[in-house]
């Protein structure tokens, strides 16, 4: 069991001398560090399937899903959150992400943000959180004050919990549903866990985010029907779905449902039922 003075994350790299290291001696050695990530995430699949089976029935339902962290981890959090309402034509409030310090520490460290046991449930709160609800708690450590307290007061308010560490044995384990444990070792520069900690856990995120909206039929074959038409390579890439559906429909075509329905799946749906 790792000690709770002792984490992983903690541990010393691997690597003696960064600082005499030239730059291709850098750059391959974080990048030999990089390549256990993808394995030790493949380990935790099982606890990610958990999560995710327990998650989408609740979103199904009207539920929403939150992601609370701090620093690096509720920057991650926050950056998944943002890119489901475009990638999937979701609703923005579907995905929220929060982050010790509010909105100033997504771009600048908030003194002492982290360390509040109580404001992630008063953030939360805010956003009238319920029991049809879901909270992910992000904290490399696992043991960051700000999202033990929210996972600890949304599980006693009878709300679904999971959590990303990457220790094992970790605090953050015992205050969520359904935990999930990354450990990906000592970090290149000891401690900086923006490294491989932040790497493993923005490919958990991917995975949960990506594997509920599929579940929640946001997706068709593999593509992205309810994306947001935000640039003309979107609105280019939308009217190819739709001639790839309908293979006699010309481009202009394509491109007048696309802009009368203002999504892939609208406009082979509207062009359907003609």
């Amino acid at each position: 069991m790792t000690a709770q003075n002792a984490l992983t994350t903690e541990t010393s790299s691997l690597y003696e001398g960064l600082d005499t290291m030239n730059a291709r001696e850098l750059l391959t050695n974080i990048n030999k560090e990089d390549q256990k990530v993808a394995t030790a995430v493949q380990a935790a699949i099982p606890q990610i399937e958990k999560l995710v089976t327990a998650a989408v029935a609740k979103l199904a339902n009207g539920g929403r899903l939150f992601y609370i962290g701090a620093g690096t981890s509720g920057r991650l959090g926050i950056l998944d959150a943002s890119e489901i309402p475009p990638t999937y034509g979701a609703s923005p409030d579907l995905v929220c992400g929060l982050i010790a310090g509010g909105d100033k520490a997504i771009r600048h460290a908030v003194e002492g943000a982290e360390d509040n046991l109580d404001q992630a449930w008063m953030d939360l709160r805010a956003q009238q959180i319920t029991e049809k609800d879901v909270l992910i708690g992000i904290a490399a450590s696992g043991k960051t004050p700000y999202v033990l307290g929210g996972l600890h007061t949304a599980k006693a308010h009878g709300i679904l919990t999971g959590s990303i560490s990457c220790n094992t044995n970790s605090l953050i384990s015992t205050k969520a549903d359904y935990p999930i444990e990354v450990e990906v070792g000592p970090e290149f520069v000891t401690g900086s866990t923006r490294m491989k900690s932040g790497t493993a856990q923005k490919l958990v995120l991917n995975m949960i985010s990506t594997s509920l909206m599929i579940l929640l039929g946001k997706v068709k074959g593999n593509k992205m029907i309810n994306m947001q038409l935000s640039n003309q390579k979107l609105v280019k890439r939308g009217i190819g779905m739709i001639q790839e559906e309908i293979p006699d429909l010309d481009e202009e075509t394509a491109l007048n449902l696309l802009t009368a329905h203002g999504s892939v799946k609208k406009a082979i749906e509207a062009y359907q039922k003609t």
